[in-house]
């Protein structure tokens, strides 16, 4: 039998300080090898080459209050932003209500944080919501609780694109899983309305469907009937985002073993109660990524009813910069957009990796 001998001062030896640490993360992520060495070598000289010009024209020569400075100035103008903050926030609402859709959009995202907790998704979270939202309309639309009636043609900028997005997504995502289902059942005359649907919407542009709500349907419409452009948009949106759910909750389905349905229909459910139970526990948390990707998609997509005179961010921002005053500052204007949608689509895409790691049952 062989005896071995632990030399003591063999356990207190420490790793090599190249192995671990900073200059061990860096060895294994930038260093590794002469391919990578030389990326990360190019990738640094372009950052040197890039970043202090940029710090530069956007933070130190910037001028952030004063539009009169910005003319010949060699820094950013971000008094575009700051002295016009107010109407490419809330594009026409009137001035001395702004604070309706400000408490309206603070009153949403309160309730999206508080709703990240998968632990708290119960009745009194769906009751809040619907509370919430019904007081969100009552915020904006006023003519209730002694508040001035504000027509929806005044409606605009960031509360719009919220409500548009929000509303949008919410809707889109439970009507996706039904034409899924849909597609998937045994019933033929379902199965190809079904298809019908997903494909015709799928093979046309957002653009199309938003001129066609916009300009198409109101022919069809009785005479002295109209609908509120916000409304048709918000339909086209729907409609469009649904699609595209429908043909990834659909891969979904089909990823899951044939022996979940039956070991479903050994327990007496029916189809309902395989679906609710089984299967679509299974397969929406199989599609989590894909479907946070269309749904980023159609946040940003949001942005093309611009082209329907409904006046979103985007709108109001290009509104601004129409002005002689602010005409040359397109790029601070449009950074200051492109931040907002980050801001969104990067909440959205955390979110979904989290929940993804809580559904993990890999582990």
């Amino acid at each position: 039998m062989t005896v071995h001998v632990i030399d003591p001062a063999a356990e207190n030896l420490k790793p090599p300080a190249t192995s671990v640490g900073v200059v061990g993360w860096m060895r294994a992520n930038l260093f590794n090898g002469v391919f990578n060495s030389i990326l990360t070598v190019l990738t640094l000289i372009l950052l040197f080459q890039t970043l202090p010009p940029f710090i530069k024209w956007a933070f130190i020569d910037a001028h952030w209050l004063s539009g009169d400075a910005c003319r010949g100035a060699d820094g950013a103008c971000w008094s575009v932003i700051s002295n016009n903050l107010r109407f490419i926030v809330f594009g026409f609402y009137p001035h001395p209500e702004q604070w309706r859709p400000l408490l309206a959009m603070l009153l949403l995202v309160g309730l999206l944080f508080y709703s990240q907790n998968r632990s708290r998704w119960n009745k009194p979270l769906a009751w809040a919501w619907l509370v919430g939202l019904i007081s969100m309309g009552i915020l904006l639309k006023g003519g209730l609780l002694g508040l001035t009636a504000v027509e929806s043609t005044q409606w605009g900028g960031l509360p719009l694109t919220l409500l548009l997005s929000v509303f949008g997504l919410t809707a889109a995502y439970p009507l996706g899983v039904v034409l899924a289902l849909g597609r998937q059942s045994r019933m033929r005359v379902v199965q190809t309305l079904c298809v019908i649907y997903i494909e015709l919407i799928r093979g046309v542009p957002l653009i199309s469907l938003l001129f066609m709500s916009s300009v198409v349907f109101p022919l069809f419409l009785p005479e002295g009937v109209t609908l509120n452009k916000i409304l048709r948009a918000q339909v086209a949106i729907i409609l469009f985002t649904a699609a595209y759910i429908a043909e990834v909750v659909r891969g979904g389905l089909q990823a899951i073993p044939r022996g979940q349905y039956e070991a479903a229909e050994s327990m007496g459910l029916n189809y309902w109660q395989t679906m609710r139970l089984v299967i679509l526990p299974q397969a929406l948390k199989i599609v989590i990524p894909p479907s946070v990707s269309i749904l980023i998609s159609a946040f940003k997509d949001t942005s093309l009813v611009v082209i329907i005179a409904l006046f979103d961010l985007l709108k109001t921002t290009k509104s601004v910069l129409s002005d002689p005053q602010w005409m040359g500052f397109s790029a601070e204007a449009y950074i200051f957009v492109a931040v907002v949608y980050f801001v969104c689509c990067f909440f959205m895409s955390n979110y979904s990796r989290r929940l993804e790691k809580e559904l993990d049952t890999s582990l």
